[in-house]
């Protein structure tokens, strides 16, 4: 079921207040689930019933993004101030530790609450922060112009280009391997959410100094990388071998840059593997 939280952090500044959105469901020990930039919770929903079988999961929409409000004036976007929020949200729900999987933006704070010891196994998928300067330059670009469609678009227009393959190819295609088989209804709230994502341009920016130089010691780690990821090239995931040297590379065959929605068992498979 959908819901929202609110709960009080505290940066040196003083109290500050955050509400999140997020979806609950399942059982057995607890499973967080980070999406992307732009993206929403609805980006795990391919493998959602196959994780709830085994997990309590929880989908949360990130600070200005989907459901959720923006962070407060004066709390960065920053990574490890986001991975604190986070934090300070699964203890509002009463959850200490849980394993943690997140996508793009997702992957990057799940491997940083894996660092600071705040998570009990990490599954990053096409995580930011292993890229080279012209690398994280060009996915930033296509970020900006996905971005930059999706508000120039009419309403009216976004609804038109689900409705058909090819249209859900021209909204999509940079991020999924096989978008014409994303649904109607999908394409439309997904690019929607990245219309209304108000913590697009402050993440964007704080991302520019977002590299992952850090190993993620005493718990199991996977990195998984879709062969089709055309947005955060594979050969990135060689880069989170050497930084993490416990962590585990798995290639994810014919998926792209999001890749719960092109193969949601291998993914679920991959998930679970490492939280077991």
């Amino acid at each position: 079921m959908a819901a929202t939280v609110s709960f009080t952090i505290d940066p040196a500044d003083g109290p500050r207040p955050v509400s999140l959105a997020y979806e609950r469901s399942g059982s057995g020990e607890p499973l967080l689930l980070l999406h992307g930039i732009g993206h929403h919770r609805q980006a795990w929903d391919p493998v959602l019933r196959i994780l709830a079988a085994e997990r309590d999961v929880i989908a949360v929409d990130l600070p200005g993004f989907g459901a959720s409000p923006a962070l407060p004036e004066g709390v960065p976007y920053a990574t490890d101030s986001v991975a604190r929020v986070l934090a300070a949200f699964c203890a509002e729900l009463g959850v200490g530790r849980p394993h943690v999987a997140g996508n793009s933006l997702g992957g990057l704070l799940a491997l940083e609450m894996g660092r600071v010891g705040l998570v009990r196994s990490v599954t990053a998928l096409s995580p930011a922060g292993f890229w080279t300067e012209p690398e994280r330059r060009y996915a930033f670009a296509v970020l900006r112009a996905m971005r930059g469609g999706a508000l120039a678009l009419p309403v009216t227009t976004i609804e038109r280009l689900s409705r058909s393959a090819a249209g859900r190819t021209t909204l999509t295609s940079t991020i999924y391997s096989r978008p014409a088989r994303r649904s109607p209804d999908a394409v439309l709230a997904e690019t929607m959410a990245l219309r209304g994502a108000t913590g697009f341009h402050e993440t964007l920016a704080v991302g520019r100094g977002s590299a992952f130089t850090h190993d993620v010691p005493g718990l199991p780690v996977t990195v998984a990388w879709g062969s089709h990821d055309r947005l955060l090239l594979r050969r990135q995931g060689v880069r989170a071998k050497h930084t993490i040297p416990g962590a585990r590379l798995v290639r994810l065959p014919g998926c792209g840059h999001v890749p719960m929605h092109d193969d949601p068992a291998l993914v679920a498979r991959v998930v679970l593997d490492t939280s077991r």
